[in-house]
C-alpha cells in the first residue's frame, strides 16, 4: 500500500462517533488540540462522517482555491439552509455562479466608496446619542449599529424599528444552531421538540421583515439603484435571462442582511473589548485619529488612506477573533493531499481561529499587537496564514464593504468615546454560525475623550 492510501494521524480510543461530543462542548478547544497533537493534517470523526482537520496555509490554500471545484460545502452551511436558502453563502454550482453574477455590481469598488457616507453619519447619529458615565451592551450597540447601515446601504430602508426583533431572532437562531449539527438532525426537526418550535418561530420573524422589505419595493416599483433593486430588475445575461423569484430575492436578501452586520459587529465588538486591555494600543490609536481629524470634522472616504494603524487594530482583532471561526468542505471525490487520501463523501475542515493563533506565523499568539500587520510583515506570512474572509471563488463578496464599514466606524466613535469593561464579566468566545462574545455581549462604560 503507498503512503496516499494511507489516512493521517488522529485520536484514538474513542468511538468514532463520541468524537463529535469535545467537538460540540468546546470546538476551539478541541480544533486546537487536535493541531497541536497531531500536526497539520489530522483524522477524526464528526459523528458517523470521516473528518480532517488542515491547518497550514498551503492546505488551505490548496483547499480553498488551487482546487476548490473539488468539494461542496460542508454540514454546518448546508444545515444553516434551514435559515438562508439557496443564498450566496449555502448555495452550489451553476446557481452560485448566477447569483453571485447578479450581486457582483452592488459591491465594486466604486459602488462601495459610495456607503461611506451612510456609515459615518449613522455611527456619528449613534455616538450623538451615548452619555459619559453610561453602560452599555456593546454587543447589542454594534449590532444596532451595523444592522441599520446595512438596512439603509444594500436595500434603501430603515430597519431599526425592526433591530430589536432581528437581534432577539438572530440570537434564538445562533444559540440553537448546533441542535442542527447533531447526527440525525433532519429526524430531530420532524418532532415537536421545544427548540425546534423556538427555531422556527424565530426563522418566521426575520422572514416577515425580509419578505416586508421585498413587497414594499416592488409595491413602488422603485430603482434605488442598491442591491435590492440589482436583485430584483437583473437579467441573467450569461444564462436564461430570467429575474429572480421572491423565494430567490428572500434567500440572498437573508444572506447579506445578516452576514452584512453580524460579522462587522462582531469584530468591532471584540476590537472594543481588546482596546480597553491594552491602552498603549489605544493611545496609538487615539494618537492617529487627533492627528488626522481636526475640531469636528467627520471622517470621510478620503481619510481611508491615513487611518493605517486604525486598519491594523480591526485586523489584529479579527486575528485573535474572527467572525468566521471554521470552514467546512465536503470532498466530491477521493482527494490527493499531502501524501494522503482523503475519501470521496469526507469532511475538511479549516479553520481561521486555529491557524491565526499558530505560533508559527504569528510568534506570541495570543497577544494583541497590531504592529503585526505592518505591509512588511504582512509580506513575511504564507498569504493564508490569515484569511479572516476565507478564499477563493467563494471569497465573501462583501469583504471591501466589511473592511471599510470597520474602519470608518472605528474612527468616527473611537476620536469621540473610549470605553472600560464593567468588573465582574466572564467574556470568551462563543463559536456558533460566527464567533460572538456570548449570549450576554459586553458590558462597558463609556468615557468622552478630551481633546
Amino acid at each position: 500500500m503507498t503512503s496516499a492510501a494511507l489516512y493521517p494521524p488522529g485520536p484514538k480510543g474513542l468511538v468514532p462517533g463520541l468524537q463529535f461530543l469535545p467537538f460540540r462542548r468546546d470546538p476551539l478547544a478541541f480544533l486546537t488540540s487536535l493541531a497541536r497533537d497531531y500536526g497539520d493534517i489530522v483524522q477524526f470523526w464528526m459523528g458517523p462522517q470521516r473528518a480532517f482537520f488542515l491547518n497550514h496555509p498551503d492546505l488551505i490554500k490548496d483547499v480553498l482555491v488551487t482546487r476548490y471545484d473539488a468539494f461542496h460545502k460542508g454540514r454546518a452551511l448546508q444545515r444553516a439552509k434551514r435559515l438562508l436558502g439557496e443564498g450566496l453563502l449555502t448555495s452550489e454550482g451553476a446557481h452560485h455562479r448566477r447569483q453571485r453574477r447578479l450581486a457582483q455590481p452592488a459591491f465594486h469598488r466604486q459602488r462601495i466608496n459610495g456607503y461611506a457616507g451612510v456609515m459615518v453619519d449613522y455611527a456619528a447619529r449613534a455616538s450623538s446619542l451615548w452619555r459619559d458615565g453610561a453602560t452599555v451592551n456593546v454587543a447589542d450597540e454594534m449590532m444596532r449599529l451595523t444592522l441599520a447601515i446595512v438596512g439603509k446601504t444594500l436595500f434603501d430602508t430603515d430597519v431599526e424599528r425592526d433591530a430589536e426583533d432581528v437581534s432577539e431572532a438572530l440570537t434564538e437562531m445562533m444559540e440553537l444552531f448546533n441542535l442542527l449539527l447533531l447526527p440525525f438532525a433532519e429526524l430531530l426537526e420532524k418532532l415537536p421538540l421545544p427548540a425546534t418550535r423556538r427555531f422556527q418561530r424565530a426563522r418566521a420573524r426575520l422572514d416577515a421583515v425580509i419578505y416586508r422589505i421585498i413587497d414594499e419595493r416592488r409595491q413602488s416599483g422603485a430603482d434605488c439603484g442598491d442591491l435590492l433593486s440589482m436583485l430584483l430588475l437583473a437579467e441573467d445575461e450569461e444564462g436564461d435571462r430570467a429575474r429572480m423569484s421572491n423565494e430567490q430575492v428572500r434567500d440572498e436578501a437573508m444572506t447579506i442582511l445578516l452576514a452584512g452586520h453580524e460579522t462587522t459587529a462582531n469584530a468591532l465588538t471584540w476590537t472594543w473589548y481588546l482596546l480597553a486591555q491594552h491602552p498603549e494600543v489605544e493611545a496609538r490609536l487615539h494618537h492617529e485619529l487627533d492627528a488626522v481629524f481636526e475640531g469636528e470634522r467627520l471622517p470621510a472616504l478620503d481619510d481611508l488612506p491615513r487611518l493605517r494603524y486604525t486598519e491594523m487594530v480591526i485586523a489584529e482583532s479579527m486575528r485573535l477573533y474572527p467572525p468566521g471561526w471554521a470552514l467546512g468542505r465536503l470532498a466530491l471525490n477521493d482527494f490527493d493531499i499531502a501524501g494522503y487520501t482523503l475519501p470521496a463523501g469526507s469532511l475538511v475542515l479549516v479553520s481561521q481561529y486555529v491557524t491565526h493563533h499558530d505560533a508559527r506565523f504569528f510568534p506570541d499568539p495570543h497577544r494583541f499587537d497590531p504592529e503585526r500587520f505592518t505591509p512588511e510583515a504582512k509580506e513575511s506570512r504564507p498569504p493564508f496564514a490569515y484569511f479572516p474572509f476565507g478564499g477563493g471563488p467563494r471569497r465573501c463578496i462583501g469583504e471591501g464593504f466589511a473592511w471599510m464599514e470597520g474602519v470608518l466606524l472605528l474612527a468616527t466613535l473611537a476620536r469621540r468615546w473610549r470605553m472600560s469593561l464593567v468588573p465582574g464579566q466572564t467574556i470568551k468566545p462563543h463559536p456558533r454560525i460566527t464567533l460572538r462574545p456570548g449570549r450576554h455581549g459586553v458590558l462597558m462604560t463609556l468615557e468622552r475623550r478630551g481633546r
